[in-house]
């Protein structure tokens, strides 16, 4: 016999301490699930103060405020019917828990503590909360006397307990938890718990998705069961974007997947499944009946008088289970082009911004950040065509556009929203500047070409009266330091030009009641790590969609975009030869990204990821690619590399440290701020691993003279 129930997750687009805001979002979940029949609804990790609060969380006001707006939840009505599992921070006996709250008609069922806490790469939970160490412990909780009038309680159970329902078993488990060797879900399965959720505050990486869906389905392939996971989705105030992605899975299979990345603030996933199937599968699996009956974990059960499956005495022909489906993922092309985009959205709309600026070079790198500002207005104009009235408000709001303004293209958009300037020297070609030019026509930038050599000459001069002396270039037969300072004046007068134009330029277009435009850089991932930008150039703005993303991928976005977006005009960019364009070009000598850093991007891009990632200092690096990239490289070729690349980190940590916010999307990212905690003053020479490293080569080069000698002999 069937045995069939609704249930729902979602993914919601929540604002750190926008409580009003996010209550409205909750309780339109809450309504749409309610519509589509389903008994049991979760929401993210947080959803009522928003995930990412950090230090805010240590705030008295926020855990007030929280239990405010849940109130306004759970007596409302319309809120009523369905078993409603909902997260905010809660204080029990003077310790801060993150917290589940499971509630039915207005009375809450329990408070769920998260048990382990996420305290590694972004996250750091243990700063804010307490994990709940006391795994199948119960205790009594006082609610607040506000929240008692609202509910009649006084007492509810807290702690690490499970719903009985009159027909199944409800079990939930917060986000990290999942990823646990022991996670919760693997005891209460044992436990007969048939039914788990999960509410996640989960970031968005390249390549990540599919880690967190295998991690659900062999799950619920080993243990049975029904499984729902809900996610934020959206930029809740800093550097990473959460890519949503709810789903449902039963018995190691998906049965509905959320978007993963959406322009919707609130979206409903729902499943009909059969309860009968997780009972069989369970059954089938001997080894499984031993361990269980076995166990010694037995958890708390909260009883409710309630049957949640939609029939059980009589069959209904218009109600099935829901078909299983594949799971989805996108291509990191596509990552790249549709999280970027999404996050840029949530912090213009958001940050009362009217628009963007761009300094565009000609080169690759501020390319696909123009690329991924269209793909912004691409989303946008898609959801406005398709009526998304949060959408069409926000594009009018930002673009100061009429009440009767929808846009019809993406170049529309940008035509009010995007400026880009091309800022050229003597050292610019022709080239770099036909190629800012033709892409801004392509897609619709408000564009303005320059030239500052009078300001390049002014500076110099004034340096020149100031002090006697003249720098001049390496290839004129100046010296290295006055080389470098020649160059660093072009990049940082290029940033204080990128901000004067960015607060006027709206002014000078004659935009009602504007404000500035948001600053975009466009420094990837590879020369934050090598530190090849200069501190406070152009890479310095208001945010860098970019400044998580490596050059090797980036590239492979460009030339999906040239297919995807019909703009051939990016394969120009493709074939160019990186050059940061500073220094005078001569017959003999063009200025080149990779030769002036010493390495390869793609050398770069694995030096990024053995030394965050693998955790590897110098020496266990230089042994990892000994293996990796002999013979192609000798063992002193590769030594020199690992040292060269060190060596120029560390001398450049301190950049690190006022980088501007970027997109997290590497896992390699030397993001200083949060992601990436180390010194920024480090002997860059690191002389105890270096000799390490060259006992090493001189083994090695030993031992190919003995062989070679042994040859010569033979």
């Amino acid at each position: 016999m069937s045995h069939l129930i609704t249930l729902a997750t979602c993914n919601l687009n929540q604002w750190a301490l926008d409580f009003e805001g996010n209550r409205d979002r909750i309780l339109e979940s809450i309504r749409v699930a309610k519509e589509r029949g389903a008994r049991l609804r979760v929401g993210p990790e947080l959803e009522i103060t928003g995930y990412g609060c950090l230090d805010h969380f240590l705030e008295s006001d926020v855990c007030l405020h929280s239990w405010e707006m849940y109130a306004q939840i759970i007596k409302n009505e319309k809120t009523h019917g369905l078993i409603l599992d909902v997260g905010m921070p809660v204080l029990h006996k003077n310790v801060r828990y993150n917290c589940r709250l499971l509630s039915l008609d207005g009375k809450i069922l329990f408070i769920r503590p998260k048990i382990w806490l996420a305290n590694d790469g972004n996250y750091r939970e243990m700063r804010f909360f307490t994990p709940w160490m006391k795994p199948g412990v119960v205790e009594d909780f006082i609610l607040p006397p506000e929240i008692q009038k609202v509910t009649g309680q006084r007492l509810v159970p807290f702690g690490d307990a499970v719903i009985n329902s009159l027909d199944t078993c409800i079990g939930t488990e917060t986000c990290e938890e999942l990823f646990t060797p022991q996670s919760p879900h693997i005891a209460m399965s044992l436990d007969g718990v048939e039914i788990i959720t999960n509410s996640s505050g989960s970031h968005h990486e390249l390549r990540k998705l599919n880690k967190r869906l295998d991690l659900i389905l062999n799950a619920t392939k080993r243990c049975g069961g029904v499984y729902l996971y809900a996610n934020q989705r959206g930029c809740d105030g800093d550097r990473l974007y959460y890519d949503g992605c709810a789903l449902i899975a039963i018995n190691g299979t998906i049965v509905a997947q959320g978007s993963q990345f959406s322009l919707d603030d609130v979206e409903v996933v729902t499943a009909t499944v059969d309860l009968e199937e997780v009972r069989s599968y369970r059954a089938a699996i001997m080894s499984r009946g031993l361990q269980a009956s076995l166990s010694e974990i037995k958890f708390k059960r909260i009883d409710i008088p309630v049957e949640l499956a939609l029939m059980t005495s009589r069959f209904d022909p218009t109600v099935c289970p829901t078909k299983i489906r594949e799971p989805f993922y996108h291509s990191p092309e596509e990552e790249i082009a549709l999280g970027p985009a999404c996050w840029m959205w949530d912090y213009l709309r958001r940050c009362n911004g009217t628009g963007f600026f761009l300094p565009l070079s000609g080169g690759i790198d501020s390319c696909a950040t123009a690329m991924i500002v269209h793909s912004m207005c691409r989303l946008v104009t898609e959801a406005a065509q398709n009526g998304n009235q949060q959408v069409i408000k926000d594009a009018r709001k930002i673009t100061r556009s009429d009440d009767d303004w929808v846009p019809s293209t993406p170049q529309e958009l940008a035509s009010k929203m995007f400026h880009s300037c091309f800022m050229g020297t003597e050292n610019s070609s022709k080239e770099t500047r036909s190629r800012a030019k033709d892409l801004s026509k392509a897609i619709g930038s408000y564009h303005v070409d320059l030239n500052m050599d009078s300001l390049v000459t002014s500076v110099v001069s004034l340096f020149e009266v100031a002090t006697g002396k003249k720098p001049i270039f390496k290839i004129f037969g100046g010296s290295q330091i006055e080389n470098l300072a020649l160059q660093n004046i072009q990049a940082r007068l290029r940033m204080v030009l990128a901000y004067l134009f960015a607060q006027l330029l709206p002014w000078v277009r004659g935009i009602p009641n504007s404000g500035g435009l948001l600053v975009l850089g466009s420094a990837n991932v590879d020369e934050c790590l090598r530190g090849y930008l200069t501190k406070y150039d152009c890479s310095s703005a208001d945010i860098n969609p970019i400044g998580g993303i490596s050059k090797t991928d980036l590239k492979s976005f460009i030339a999906y975009a040239s297919k995807e977006y019909d703009m051939p005009i990016l394969d120009d960019f493709l074939n160019a030869t990186p050059t940061a364009e500073l220094e005078p070009m001569t017959k003999d000598y063009v200025q080149s990204d990779e030769i002036d850093m010493g390495m390869t991007y793609e050398e770069l891009g694995v030096f990024g990821y053995l030394r965050k990632v693998e955790k590897c200092g110098p020496y266990s690096m230089f042994l990892k690619l000994l293996h990796q990239w002999s013979p192609k490289l000798s063992p002193r070729q590769i030594s020199e590399k690992v040292k060269r690349f060190f060596f120029f980190y560390a001398i450049n940590r301190h950049k690190q440290t006022v980088l501007t916010p970027s997109y997290h999307a590497e896992q390699y990212s030397p993001e200083d701020n949060r992601f990436d905690l180390r010194p920024f003053l480090i002997n860059p020479r690191f002389p105890w691993a270096s000799r390490k490293i060259d006992e090493v080569v001189e083994q090695c080069e030993s031992h190919k003279a003995s062989k070679l000698d042994i040859m010569s002999i033979d």
